[in-house]
C-alpha cells in the first residue's frame, strides 16, 4: 500500500486496490461499492458511470430509497434559496451542502445524517449558490474542501471538524492572489466561488465568481497547498505588463477592470498534468468602450499546467464579448475517433449552442472553426466590436442562433400579434448584433448550455441539455455627474447597482436580479444596508464603499434621501466626493443595462415557437446529431393538445452503462430517465420541488442509487430543501 501511495493519486489508488485484490482472488472486479468522487463524477468531468444495475429494462421500477431534508424551511426568518449542489460519494458516505451552505455527511445507503458543519457560526452569513465539494485523502487524512462566502474551508471528512492546520483555523480567504499589483485592498474584493475547484496531488486549484460590473475584480486562477492553504501560484486571466495577451487590452486596463473568471468549474487530465477550464466575460458586461481589443483571456478555453499554472494553450471562443457569452459550464475530456485515430479531446459547449472540440495536447480544433464576419454597425458611442467571431463547422448548433420572423410564437393569435409588434420594434437577425437603447433580441444568456454541463460516454457521444430562450436587452445612457436631478444616492446606485438592477431599479426577470423599486416595503434599511455590505446570492459584497455610501444607497432605494441634487446638505460630504471624484476605480461607463428580460408572450410563455428546451445526443466522432428531443413540458399546454414543448432547464445530465441518461432541471419539477440510444423517456418522477441540480449515481453494498437535490426556488418555483435517492426494489 505504501508503494501505491507514493506512485499514484488517491483516486487512482482506490481503483488499483480493487484490481489488485481481484487479481489475487479476493473480490470481484465489480466492487460492492462504487464512488462518485468528483463534481462531474470523475476528474475528466464526463458525468459517466459504468454502473448498469439500473438499466433500460428495469428503470421503470425505480422508487424512492430515502429522502433527507437538509434545512428547516419552517424556521422563522428563513428565506428560500435553491440547491445547485451535485453530491460526491466516497466510501459509502455522501457529502453535499444545503441552501444555507451548511456542509453535511450522510450514510449514502440510508440518508442517515452523520455530521454537519456550519461555516457561519459566529459570522455574518454570505449566502450564494454552491454546486459541489472536493475530496482529498492521504493515508488516514481525509478532507472535504468547499467554499462559503469569501472562504475556502478544509473539513475532516469523518468527523465534520475543521482541519485547524489549514490556513486560519481551517479556512483561507478566496481573495488571496486576486489583487496582485492592484491599488485595491484584497479584503475589499468581492470574490466567492460557486463551483468547486479541482485537486491535483497536493494542490487545490480554484476559480472564482466575481461581478460583471465596473466594480468587478479580476478572475485570476489560484492554486493553494491542500495541507496548509498556502498560496502556491497565480495565473492572471487579465494579463499584466510583460505577460502574453497584455496587448489584447488597452494599456493598463488590467488595473481597472475585472471578470475573465472561471466560475463554472474545471476538469483535469492527471496523466498529462493539465487542468482545463472556461472563462467568463470581461467587465463591464455588454459595454466595452474602455476595453478595445480581443480581451484575452476572457471567454477562453484554457489549458494550464497544474503544477505551475503555466499556460499550455488557449482558444478564445468570443472576441471582445458584448453579449454575456461567458463559458458557463466545465469542459468535458473525451476520447473520440477522428480521421481513423483515437484522440484525447476536449469538448466545450457554449451558452449560444455551439460545440468546440479540441485536441487535448495542442488546442487545435478537430473540426475546422471559421472566423466569420460579425456586425460592427450600429454600435454605441465609444464601442468597437470585433469584426469576426469563431464558428465551428461541426457539430451544428444545438440551439437556435437568431430570432427570425418565422420563430414568432403561434400559440394564440393574440400572442402572435403581441410578440410580432415587439419584434418589429427591436433589433434582431444577427447573433453578434451590438446592443442598443431600443432593445436587442438574442439567444444565449440563460443557455444553450449552462452551468449543469453535459455528459459523455466511452463511445464518444455527448449528451447536452439546452435552453431555447430569447432575451430582450436594452442599454441606456448614464446621466452625467453634473445632472442636478441625480442625488448622491442615485449616482452611487448607477455606478454600483444599475448594471444588474437597471436604471429603473426593476431588475431582470429570471436572472436573479430582483426588482428594487419597492424594496423599502419588504426590507428594513438595516437589512438593505447589510445586503449591500455582505452580498447575497449572485450579488457581491460592496466592501469598497464606505458605510456612509452604502447607507446613502439605502436611503435612495427606500425613498428617504432628501432630493435636491448632488450638493444635498444632508449628504454633502458624500455628494461632494461623488461629484468631484477623479479616481479611475470604479470605472464609470457611459451606458448601462436598462432592461434584461426574457422575451415572453402576454401569458408568460416563451415568445418563440417550441421547443423551449431540449436534450441532445451528438456523436463527437463524426460531429453529427443522433437525436434531439424536448426536455420538460407545461402540463396545461399538453392538456390543451399541444405537443410536448420542452421548458427552461437548469442542471445537467449523467449517463450510465445501463443505457440511460438521467436529468432533472425542468420547469415541471420532474426527474427523467431517457434511453441514451433513442431519446425516449423511460421513467419520470414528480419531485417535491424543482431539481435544479445535476444528479449523481453510485453503488453501496451492491445496490445502485441515483440521488438529486430538490431545492426548488429558481424562477419563482416553490421552495424545497431535500435530497432524494432512488433505487430498485
Amino acid at each position: 500500500m505504501k508503494i501505491l501511495q507514493s506512485l499514484f493519486p488517491s483516486t487512482t489508488r482506490r481503483y488499483l486496490v480493487v484490481v489488485v485484490a481481484w487479481l489475487f482472488g479476493c473480490t470481484s472486479p465489480t466492487s460492492q461499492d462504487q464512488d462518485w468522487p468528483y463534481y462531474g463524477g470523475n476528474s475528466e468531468g464526463n458525468r459517466y458511470s459504468n454502473l448498469n444495475q439500473i438499466n433500460t429494462d428495469n428503470v421503470k421500477d425505480l422508487q424512492v430509497a430515502w429522502s433527507y431534508m437538509s434545512v428547516d424551511t419552517t424556521k422563522e426568518g428563513y428565506r428560500p434559496r435553491e440547491i445547485q449542489c451535485q453530491p460526491i460519494i466516497i466510501d459509502g458516505m455522501l457529502y453535499a451542502t444545503n441552501p444555507l451552505l451548511v456542509l453535511f455527511a450522510l450514510k449514502a445507503d440510508t440518508g442517515e445524517e452523520l455530521w454537519k458543519f456550519d461555516p457561519f457560526v459566529g459570522k455574518t452569513p454570505r449566502y450564494h449558490s454552491n454546486r459541489g465539494v472536493m475530496y482529498w485523502e492521504d493515508g488516514s487524512e481525509k478532507r472535504i474542501l468547499y467554499t462559503a462566502g469569501t472562504s475556502l474551508y478544509s473539513i475532516d471528512a469523518l468527523t465534520g471538524e475543521s482541519v485547524t492546520s489549514f490556513g486560519d483555523n481551517g479556512a483561507i480567504s478566496l481573495q488571496q492572489g486576486v489583487g496582485d499589483n492592484l491599488d485595491r485592498d484584497e479584503k475589499d474584493l468581492a470574490v466567492i466561488a460557486t463551483s468547486p475547484g479541482i485537486i491535483y496531488k497536493d494542490l487545490v486549484i480554484m476559480g472564482s465568481t466575481v461581478s460583471e460590473s465596473a466594480t468587478a475584480p479580476p478572475g485570476h486562477i489560484r492554486a493553494f497547498d491542500v495541507r496548509s492553504g498556502e498560496l502556491k501560484w497565480v495565473f492572471h486571466t487579465i494579463p499584466q505588463p510583460g505577460e502574453y495577451g497584455y496587448d489584447t487590452w488597452p494599456k493598463d486596463t488590467w488595473k481597472l477592470l475585472g471578470g475573465a473568471n472561471n466560475w463554472a468549474g474545471m476538469v483535469m487530465d492527471e496523466e498529462r498534468g493539465l487542468i482545463f477550464m472556461g472563462t467568463g466575460s470581461p467587465s463591464v458586461d455588454f459595454y466595452g468602450a474602455i476595453r478595445h481589443g480581443k480581451n484575452l483571456f476572457a471567454n477562453c478555453v484554457l489549458a494550464l499546467h497544474a503544477a505551475t499554472g503555466e499556460l499550455a494553450w488557449y482558444y478564445q471562443i468570443v472576441h471582445h464579448d458584448l453579449w454575456d457569452r461567458d463559458i458557463a459550464c466545465p469542459p468535458n475530456l473525451m476520447t473520440v475517433t477522428h480521421e481513423g485515430k483515437k484522440i484525447a479531446a476536449v469538448a466545450q459547449t457554449t451558452k449560444d449552442g455551439l460545440v468546440f472540440l479540441f485536441n487535448r495536447d495542442t488546442g487545435e480544433p478537430l473540426f475546422p472553426v471559421d472566423e466569420v464576419p460579425a456586425l460592427t454597425d450600429f454600435a454605441l458611442p465609444g464601442e468597437a466590436p470585433w469584426p469576426t467571431q469563431p464558428k465551428p463547422t461541426k457539430p451544428a448548433p444545438f440551439s437556435r442562433q437568431v430570432m427570425m420572423e418565422e420563430d414568432i410564437t403561434t400559440r394564440t393569435p393574440e400572442a402572435y400579434e403581441y410578440v410580432k409588434k415587439r419584434w418589429e420594434e427591436s433589433r434582431s437577425g444577427s447573433k453578434f448584433m451590438p446592443l442598443s437603447k431600443e432593445g436587442t433580441l438574442y439567444f444565449g444568456i440563460g443557455g444553450g448550455a449552462n452551468w449543469g454541463g453535459n455528459a459523455s460516454d466511452p463511445q464518444g457521444i455527448l449528451y447536452q441539455n439546452s435552453n431555447e430562450m430569447v432575451w430582450d436587452v436594452k442599454l441606456a445612457e448614464i446621466p452625467a455627474a453634473s445632472d442636478q436631478s441625480v442625488t448622491a444616492g442615485r449616482s452611487l446606485y448607477i455606478t454600483n447597482c444599475a448594471h444588474c438592477h437597471g436604471l429603473d431599479n426593476k431588475g431582470a426577470a429570471g436572472q436573479e436580479f430582483p426588482d428594487l423599486s419597492q424594496i423599502g416595503s419588504k426590507l428594513s434599511p438595516a437589512e438593505i444596508t447589510a445586503i449591500i455590505s455582505n452580498g447575497q446570492g449572485r450579488m457581491p459584497a460592496f466592501q469598497h464603499l464606505s458605510l456612509a455610501e452604502r447607507q446613502t444607497i439605502t436611503a435612495y432605494l427606500t425613498g428617504t434621501e432628501k432630493q435636491g441634487g448632488l450638493q444635498d446638505d444632508i449628504h454633502s460630504p458624500i455628494a461632494a466626493e461623488v461629484a468631484s471624484s477623479n479616481s479611475e476605480f470604479p470605472y464609470k461607463p457611459a451606458f448601462t443595462l436598462s432592461g434584461l428580460n426574457k422575451f415572453l408572450d402576454p401569458d408568460g410563455y416563451p415568445a418563440i415557437t417550441p421547443p423551449w428546451g431540449t436534450l441532445n445526443a451528438i456523436d463527437m466522432n463524426t460531429g453529427e446529431f443522433l437525436w434531439q428531443v424536448p426536455l420538460g413540458e407545461y402540463p396545461e399546454l399538453t392538456a390543451e393538445g399541444m405537443p410536448i414543448t420542452g421548458t427552461e432547464n437548469y442542471g445537467g445530465p449523467v449517463v450510465t452503462a445501463g443505457g440511460l441518461v438521467f436529468i432533472a432541471g425542468t420547469k415541471d419539477e420532474r426527474i427523467r430517465a431517457f434511453d441514451k440510444k433513442t431519446g425516449k423517456v423511460l421513467w419520470e418522477y414528480q419531485l417535491p420541488a424543482g431539481g435544479f441540480a445535476t444528479p449523481a449515481t453510485y453503488m453501496v453494498n451492491g445496490k445502485q442509487y441515483l440521488v438529486i437535490a430538490a431545492g426548488g426556488v429558481k424562477n419563482a418555483h416553490k421552495p424545497g430543501g431535500s435530497y432524494i435517492a432512488f433505487a430498485l426494489p
